[in-house]
């Protein structure tokens, strides 16, 4: 039994999220205008708007789907650094380390959305829910690690994250994921005693 065509191409709500994820990490999400979306994904404006019936509703999309991808990435790398919850918190910056290789330098999609969008938006709400997501499950690795102070060790863990993955987009060097790995270690020891 032979593949149409047709069956071998990705749905066209996927082909657009794949084209604003791609357009939107390099160029922004203000940089990117729905036109250049219909035109790269290949669907009609009408097919466009079907799915997303406005450019804030495709970025909270992207969002939503950058989401799961990188929740995915974070629960791998805790996941590989073995059945220590001291072992996982530090092995988070592992998945830190593989998106500096696949983001390709351009820095995080959450830290570069806050950047574009006003307190209140789409994109805004999406993010601060992902941060929130992303800081209780490393207070649930903390807590598991025994940390004193669980919250703090947690808010300390993120903000690493997240400035080892601004620092991506900023400086561009990818040495800076095995020195933030190196001070979650310290973190972790001083907090998990």
């Amino acid at each position: 039994m032979s593949i149409s065509v047709a069956e071998k191409r990705p749905a066209a709500r996927e082909r657009i999220l794949a084209t604003a994820d791609e357009l939107f990490r390099v160029h922004g999400l203000r940089g990117v205008g729905i036109d250049r979306i219909i035109a790269e994904s290949g669907v009609a404006k009408s097919t466009l708007y079907a799915h997303f019936p406005s450019k804030d509703e495709l970025i909270e999309a992207y969002l939503v789907k950058a989401d799961e991808r990188w929740r995915g990435y974070l629960r791998q790398a805790a996941i590989a650094a073995g059945s220590d919850p001291k072992e996982q918190l530090v092995g988070l910056f592992d998945a830190v380390d593989d998106a500096y290789r696949r983001h390709q330098l351009y820095g995080c999609p959450f830290i570069n959305a806050a950047a574009e969008s006003e307190p209140g938006s789409r994109a805004h709400a999406a993010t601060l829910q992902h941060k929130k997501a992303v800081r209780e499950w490393v207070r649930f690795l903390a807590e598991g690690a025994g940390a004193d102070d669980p919250v703090g060790l947690a808010t300390s863990i993120t903000l690493l994250i997240d400035g080892a993955l601004a620092a991506e987009r900023l400086e561009q060097d990818p040495a800076l994921p095995a020195a933030a790995k190196a001070t979650a270690r310290v973190l972790v020891d001083a907090a998990c005693r």
